[in-house]
C-alpha cells in the first residue's frame, strides 16, 4: 500500500510516521510530502531516510492513502485532488470537519459509520476526540443532556512555534512569540482565533463536532485556556444526564470502554496528569464524583496526548477502519 504523509516534516506529521511504525500498518512505498520550502529535506521512517516531496508530485504518484496534517486552507486545495486519483484523505485540520457530506471520526465512538466509498474523512480536534471518548460510553446509558467542558491545553497543541517560544522563556531567551503573551508560569485563555459570539474556535469546535460524532441534542458550552505544559491536554467535564446513575455503574463503563483508561483513586493519589499521557494512547479519566449541586450530574477529569489519540494515533486507526472495510484482515481500535 503507497501511503502519503501530508505535512510530514510538522509535530504531528513526525508522529503520524511513528504511529505508523508501531502500528504496523502494510505501508509497501511511504510518500512524504510537505510544502515547498520543505522540499529535498529527508525524514525516518522504519530506519530509512525517506526525501520530503511537493504536493504535485504526490498527486501524480496516486497513493492508496493520504494522512493530512498540513493546514486547513492545504487540505481545503489538495485534498480533493488527492481524492480524484483514488486516493482516501484522513484530514486532521478543521477544513472537512463540519461539511454535511464528510464523516468526522472516532473509531471507538462513531468508526461503524465509514464506508469504502468514503475519499475525504475528517479527523476531529485533538479536545474533542478524549471529550467524546469519556462522554461515548456514559451516553449509550444514561444519555447526556449537557456537558461543562474546560480545557487545560499544552502548547504542542499550536506547534512547533509555541513550543519554542515555552522553551525560551524557560531558558531566558528572546525570540519568537507563538503567543501575543508570555507561556511560562501563565495561562492564556485564549486557544485559536475569537469569533463574533465571543468563544474561540476552539470552544466552538468542542461543541460543534461533540453534537456531530455523539447527538446533535447535546447542549455544549467550553472554555479552552492554554497552559505551560509541552505536552497532553485536560479537561474538566461537568455533565448532565437525563437518566438516573449510580457511581459504581458510571466506572464499570469507563474502566470497560475500549481506549479508555480508567485511573480513580484519590486515596493514593491516582488521578491522570499530562505527565503520565504522554507517549500514550489512551484517554485517561479520573476525579470521578457525582455533582451535588445538582440531579443526575457528574464531574470528571479527562487527560490525552494531544499529538498522539488527540491527532496521530486516531488518524492511523481510522486508516485500520478503511482497511478492514476493504479487506476485513486488520484489527481496528
Amino acid at each position: 500500500m503507497k501511503v502519503a504523509v501530508v505535512g510530514a516534516t510538522g509535530l504531528v506529521g513526525g508522529v503520524m510516521l511513528k504511529v505508523l511504525e508501531e502500528r504496523d500498518l502494510p505501508v509497501s512505498e511511504l510518500l512524504a510530502v510537505a510544502s515547498d520550502r520543505s522540499v529535498g529535506r529527508m525524514v525516518v521512517f522504519r530506519g530509512k531516510e525517506v526525501q520530503v516531496i511537493g504536493m504535485e508530485m504526490a498527486v501524480d504518484m496516486k497513493p492508496d492513502l493520504a494522512l493530512f496534517s498540513a493546514g486547513g486552507s492545504t487540505s481545503l486545495e489538495w485534498a480533493p485532488r488527492f481524492a480524484e486519483v483514488g486516493c482516501t484523505v484522513i484530514d486532521n485540520s478543521s477544513a472537512w470537519r463540519m461539511h454535511a457530506d464528510k464523516k468526522l471520526v472516532v473509531p471507538e465512538v462513531n468508526g461503524d459509520v465509514l464506508t469504502v466509498e468514503d475519499r475525504i474523512i475528517a479527523n476531529p480536534n485533538c479536545s474533542t476526540i478524549q471529550l467524546v471518548m469519556a462522554l461515548a460510553p456514559l451516553h449509550q446509558t444514561f444519555r447526556v443532556k449537557r456537558v461543562v467542558v474546560s480545557t487545560y491545553q499544552a502548547v504542542t497543541g499550536t506547534g512547533i512555534k509555541a513550543v519554542r517560544q515555552l522553551e525560551n522563556e524557560r531558558n531566558g531567551v528572546e525570540g519568537e512569540m507563538a503567543y501575543p503573551f508570555r507561556i511560562d508560569g501563565n495561562v492564556i485563555p485564549r486557544c485559536d482565533v475569537f469569533t463574533e459570539n465571543g468563544y474561540t474556535k476552539e470552544e466552538m469546535k468542542l461543541v460543534l463536532e461533540t453534537k456531530k460524532i455523539l447527538d446533535p441534542g447535546i447542549r455544549v458550552t467550553a472554555t479552552a485556556v492554554r497552559v505551560p505544559v509541552l505536552g497532553g491536554h485536560s479537561e474538566s467535564v461537568n455533565v448532565e444526564f437525563e437518566n438516573e446513575f449510580e457511581l459504581d455503574g458510571v466506572l464499570k463503563l469507563l474502566k470497560d470502554a475500549p481506549g479508555v483508561e480508567l485511573y480513580d483513586d484519590t486515596s493514593s493519589d491516582r488521578y491522570p496528569m499530562p505527565m503520565m499521557a504522554q507517549g500514550r494512547d489512551d484517554v485517561f479519566v479520573g476525579r470521578v464524583r457525582r455533582d451535588e449541586t445538582q440531579a443526575r450530574t457528574l464531574n470528571l477529569w479527562v487527560v490525552a496526548d494531544n499529538l498522539r489519540k488527540g491527532a496521530a494515533t486516531n488518524a492511523v486507526q481510522i486508516a485500520e477502519k478503511v482497511l478492514s472495510l476493504r479487506n476485513g484482515s486488520l484489527p481496528v481500535g
